[in-house]
């Protein structure tokens, strides 16, 4: 007779609706010693405090890992990542709710922490504002600016939002100008829609920033998009950030901002494990899912895991 509990532990045979709630199941722990030889740390930012638009991006992280599955080697890429590398599950950063700045410093620490253990952090958020305390955790730990390619609709670079400072439509503009990210190595894929404006872009062409616009993917292809992406940042640690409204609705309608006329789910997916492969990423985020059914009928959560299994994927394949 087969023995079900033999089956989860030692083949990880573990159907996805059973056991701990964790990123494809992985092993799941809080303590920074056990980050010790992993290779990539999932953990959640579950905070959406700073939307200008619809909230509800603080369920993400519990979505995208409710809407998983077992891993598996990949069919297309011909690699089981999850084989080849030591993934964990870190848990969530203990954020608190009405309090943007206390969750902002306890996700800095959380992914400080996955850093020092010499692990890779994948961020799942939570809004886009995130993106300033994930990023300024690798800065610190690298003591210089990291090249970014940042996937999505709106540049995130204003300097006010409805007159806010801190806002998920500002964080790029204040990495840069805290020195955590170098603007002559951040491009940024798949802008459209109405905001921002002349004041964001010229402040962008002042310090040579990259922008490829949706018009410019459907023209020249996402494989070619990322040769350009990629060439853009060059050698040097990167970051990778990807706000799921880059995708057209149809693809990922649980969101804060969507926009319709983006990139299908095929596109997105494959740009990700291609990035993950050609940079040396020091962290990566997906962020703005918002979830609006249970498990993998979430097809947004959904889209999200994969995009984050794609990033793993292209890690394991950069490392041979």
């Amino acid at each position: 007779m087969i023995d079900p509990l033999e089956r989860w532990r030692e083949f990880g045979e573990k159907p996805d609706f059973a056991g701990l709630l964790t990123f494809a199941g992985v092993p799941y722990t809080e303590d920074p010693e056990e980050l010790a030889g992993a290779d990539v740390a999932i953990v959640g930012a579950p905070t959406d405090d700073l939307v200008s638009d619809r909230p509800g991006a603080r369920f993400g992280p519990r979505a995208i890992r409710a809407a998983g599955c077992p891993p598996g080697p990949h069919l297309e890429a011909g690699v089981h990542a999850f084989a080849a590398l030591r993934v964990v599950d870190f848990g969530d950063a203990p954020v608190l709710p009405a309090d943007p700045a206390a969750s902002h410093a306890a996700i800095e620490r959380t992914v400080a922490q996955v850093l020092e253990a010499g692990a890779i952090p994948i961020v799942l958020g939570g809004d886009h504002g995130i993106a300033e305390p994930d990023i300024r955790a690798c800065a610190t730990h690298l003591s210089g600016p990291l090249g970014l390619v940042h996937i999505d609709t709106h540049t995130d670079t204003g300097e006010r939002v409805f007159g806010v400072e801190v806002s998920h439509g500002t964080p790029m503009r204040r990495l840069v100008d805290q020195g955590h990210v170098d603007p002559g190595r951040y491009v940024q894929v798949g802008l459209r829609g109405y905001w921002p404006g002349e004041e964001e872009f010229a402040w962008q062409a002042e310090h040579g920033i990259q922008s490829i616009f949706m018009h410019e993917v459907r023209e020249l292809g996402i494989e070619e998009v990322v040769e350009r992406a990629a060439g853009a940042v060059g050698e040097g640690p990167a970051y990778l950030s990807v706000d799921i409204d880059v995708l057209d609705p149809a693809f990922a309608p649980g969101t804060g901002t969507p926009e319709p006329g983006g990139m299908s789910s095929a596109e997105l997916l494959l740009a990700c494990r291609r990035l993950a492969q050609r940079l040396d990423l020091l962290g990566a985020e997906v962020v703005e899912v918002i979830p609006t059914a249970v498990g993998s009928a979430d097809v947004t959560a959904l889209t999200a895991d994969r995009i984050v299994r794609e990033i793993v994927t292209g890690i394991a394949l950069r490392r041979g």
